[in-house]
């Protein structure tokens, strides 16, 4: 048996962060920037609308494989045996099936070539993202909070990073693609070997592992825990429409044309990225001080909310600027503090990956499948507008779902 202090040094963090840092920076990336360029339609007899429609779709599916692929790469490492660890192998295999599946999208052509490669990656970054989640519940007690702030602020700063480098280089799709895959490779590969990785703690004479389907799924019968997984889908389905198809907003909302539109998205994506950062760090400590998080959720996706609504009345680049200060403080705040939450609320302590799993696919799900409803609410009026409203009030509704929550402060155990 391994001593377990539930408290990790500078050393732990820094690896877990960078590890999601290159999560992020491979799904967000390609979301934001660079599947849109593949898939823009200009010239296309039906206009620019096509493109966006073709995006959302591709997004979508990728997000329905990563919805299977998570919860059940995060199951079988719950019971995953021998000396190399629990956690490890699964992270190791999810970061060389996204790599591969990058490198493959780089050179594909057309929705269906793009469709096919992209679901390759996000089958690969849940499997890896359930392995490393696992981490937090399985050596984690009073950092809960701190470490997923490090999630949460590594999603805004792996948009920046990866947005940055590509704009500020001016590097083609391609090229693009292939330095997001070489960044995943060296430094998912590097974390997962020296993150440690405790064995799974003795099963107790008599205990039962679940086999069959419905008591696989049985953390979604917990109450309180279902709720917080829908408000989680919720809130990144209004936080999506309010960020995922900035690209073709600023070029067909605000008239920018495509090298003018990708240097505001930089831009943009710079004053979110400063926002979520501060907030989710901020957030994550104060909920770890006071124990008390679902106010803080709540609060969150308001303010979240506000912004995107503020969007939809007032369409300018001004504005928009505004709101992506508002977004990520929302944003960063609501991710930092609800996984935290997720956390503390984890049913099953014998199935901490699996359920996780269920926490992250709530947030990746609503983050793959809001462009694909933003697509359609574009396409329904031929603007943003309603989009952006839209994105709002599921935000605002979103959080709100949190308090049905009934445990406010969960008691926290290892598993």
């Amino acid at each position: 048996m391994i001593r377990d202090t539930g408290r990790v040094g500078a050393r732990w963090f820094g690896l877990f962060t960078l590890a999601w840092l290159a999560l992020w920076t491979v799904q967000l990336t390609p979301l934001q920037l660079l599947i849109p360029l593949q898939l823009n339609t200009p010239d296309d007899a039906d206009g620019w609308i096509t493109g966006v429609v073709s995006s959302g779709l591709v997004l979508a599916v990728g997000g329905i494989a990563g919805v299977i692929a998570g919860p059940l790469a995060g199951g079988l490492s719950d019971r995953t045996r021998g000396a190399f660890g629990r956690r490890r192998p699964w992270a190791l295999t999810g970061v060389a099936a996204a790599t591969a599946s990058l490198v493959a999208i780089s050179f594909a052509e057309g929705p269906w070539g793009v469709g096919l490669a992209w679901v390759g990656v996000s089958v690969g970054t849940a499997v890896a993202s359930a392995a490393f989640t696992a981490l937090i519940a399985d050596q984690l007690t009073t950092q809960r909070g701190t470490a997923s702030a490090a999630v949460s602020s590594s999603q805004a700063l792996g948009i920046i990073v990866g947005v940055g480098v590509i704009v500020l280089l001016e590097l083609g799709t391609v090229a693009g693609y292939l330095v997001l895959a070489g960044f995943l490779a060296v430094v998912g590969v590097t974390a997962a070997l020296l993150l440690p990785d405790p064995p799974a703690p003795v099963q107790s004479a008599g205990a039962r592992t679940p086999r069959r389907l419905g008591e696989r799924l049985a953390a979604l019968r917990d109450r309180d825990f279902a709720w917080l997984l829908a408000g989680r889908l919720v809130v990144n389905i209004g936080n999506a429409l309010g960020t995922g198809l900035l690209l073709f907003f600023l070029m067909y909302g605000l008239d920018r044309d495509a090298a003018g539109a990708e240097d505001d998205l930089l831009l943009l994506i710079l004053v979110y990225t400063v926002f979520v950062v501060g907030s989710s760090i901020i957030a994550g400590a104060v909920s770890d001080r006071t124990g008390h998080r679902v106010g803080i959720v709540v609060v969150s996706a308001i303010v979240q909310g506000v912004a995107a609504l503020l969007i939809a009345v007032i369409p300018s680049f001004e504005i928009t600027m505004v709101g992506a200060a508002l977004l990520g403080t929302g944003y960063g705040a609501y991710m930092a503090v609800g996984l935290a939450l997720g956390t503390d609320l984890l049913p099953y302590a014998a199935d901490h990956a699996r359920d996780l799993g269920f926490v992250n696919v709530s947030a990746s799900l609503g983050q793959l499948l809001g462009p694909l409803i933003g697509a359609g609410l574009v396409a329904l009026v031929g603007g943003f507008s309603l989009m952006f409203a839209v994105g709002g009030v599921l935000s605002i509704v979103g959080g709100l779902m949190t308090l049905a929550i009934r445990r406010r402060t969960a008691t926290v155990t290892l598993g």
